[in-house]
């Protein structure tokens, strides 16, 4: 990377951490915290409480991405940060889990990932692209550690309400970063054709990107809808889970760095690409398997497993969704890519929740590991591009050859 790429990945990756390190604080002790609010004792509403942010994530993640594309990357980033963090606040001063949804809704309107993600494919070549997507998932995954340590502690001496006000707090820092930090958009040609959203929504690899990441999030979310209260179930108190997810997390990083960019040098992008998803549909048998019986070593191992195939999976599809997209369009394609992954993560609390509540553990996890089987017969097609060597229109030439 050059100095002016490893500036706009760092300063990228840290909005992106801030950001996410409010969200994380949250996750692991919603589904338990919400039960304090009234009208908590409902599951279902306690998923649409956890999912309603992908919803509204979900339907403003394409006119902010259009709007970064006309505006500027930037203006939106700190707009869309704005309202994020007084939906923050709101959900802090909630009394109740109908005012806690609408604070979440809120929390979802300041939809900037599109934005970001874009600024970030802007500031850096082809053949760079992986890392620096990967360093923004990396620094989530980073974040999700530290939120898995963290948050049960700043619960027991915060509660909820604290929680939500920290995440405030991190959003209107992040809002620093881009003014002072973040190295400016590239300034766009003169002559440069303006992007087309129906160029964006008939482009095949495209599409399979986006079924793809609609299905991970989904089934990450309905995961957490049900593994906290596995590890209870088997054993272990909620304030000791990061001892659970902590080491899971930071091994799978390690698994990651060392397979995952030799490996795409050498060509094997789509081997692991596919083997990911593999990999977190057998972690998703694996759940239903144990989930009448769980044990804590047991579910560690799974977790573990999950986290593998997921930062793979977190890394390569938004690198592959800016290679492929045209670069006038770039703002409206990792749009609709981000409204899928909101919708995700949308579905997963939402259904998630009523299939905890209706057909058990065993069912959600079965629902889970359709969904990726599902996604693995999609993606089965793809051929990754090569970097800097290979255009969208041969990549769909290579697929149809495929196919």
């Amino acid at each position: 990377m050059t100095a002016a790429e490893r500036r706009a990945s760092g300063s990228l990756a840290l909005i992106f951490a801030a950001r996410m390190l409010g969200l994380f604080l949250v996750l692991p002790v919603f589904a338990l915290e919400a039960q304090r609010y009234p009208g908590g004792d409902d599951p279902a509403l306690v998923g649409l409480a956890m999912g309603i942010y992908g919803l509204t994530q979900g339907v403003l993640q394409i006119p902010y991405g259009l709007a970064s594309d006309r505006f500027g990357r930037k203006r939106v980033i700190v707009l869309g940060l704005l309202v994020f963090a007084i939906g923050s606040f709101l959900a802090a001063a909630a009394p109740s889990l109908p005012w806690l949804v609408a604070g979440r809704a809120l929390q979802g309107a300041g939809a900037v990932s599109a934005a970001v993600t874009a600024l970030l494919a802007d500031q850096t070549r082809d053949v760079v692209r992986t890392k620096a997507m990967a360093l923004v998932g990396a620094s989530i995954g980073l974040m999700f550690a530290v939120s898995l340590v963290a948050a049960p502690m700043l619960a027991a001496r915060i509660g909820l309400h604290g929680l939500f006000a920290v995440t405030g707090v991190l959003a209107l820092a992040c809002i620093a970063v881009v003014v002072w930090w973040t190295p400016p958009a590239p300034a766009q040609k003169a002559n440069q054709p303006r992007g087309r959203l129906v160029d964006v929504l008939t482009h095949a690899p495209l599409l399979r990107l986006d079924v793809g990441v609609f299905v991970l999030h989904a089934v990450q979310l309905a995961m957490w809808v049900a593994v906290p209260a596995l590890l209870v179930q088997a054993g272990l108190a909620k304030d000791k889970h990061w001892q659970v997810y902590l080491p899971t997390v930071l091994a799978s990083f390690v698994v990651m760095g060392g397979l995952l960019f030799p490996l795409e040098r050498r060509g094997y992008l789509r081997a692991v690409f596919l083997g990911s998803i593999g990999l977190v549909l057998v972690v998703q048998a694996g759940l239903w398997l144990t989930s009448t019986n769980p044990g804590v070593a047991g579910l560690a191992v799974l977790l573990f497993l999950f986290f593998c195939g997921f930062n793979v999976l977190e890394a390569t599809q938004p690198s592959l969704a800016s290679r492929l997209a045209p670069p006038q369009s770039r703002g409206a394609a990792l749009g609709v890519y981000n409204t899928l992954q909101s919708l995700g993560f949308f579905a997963g609390g939402a259904v998630g929740g009523w299939l905890a509540r209706d057909v058990g553990w065993a069912g959600l996890f079965g629902a889970c590991a359709g969904l990726m089987l599902l996604w693995l017969v999609v993606a089965w097609p793809m051929r990754a591009p090569a970097a800097g060597r290979q255009t969208a229109e041969e990549v769909l030439a290579d697929e149809a050859q495929a196919t």
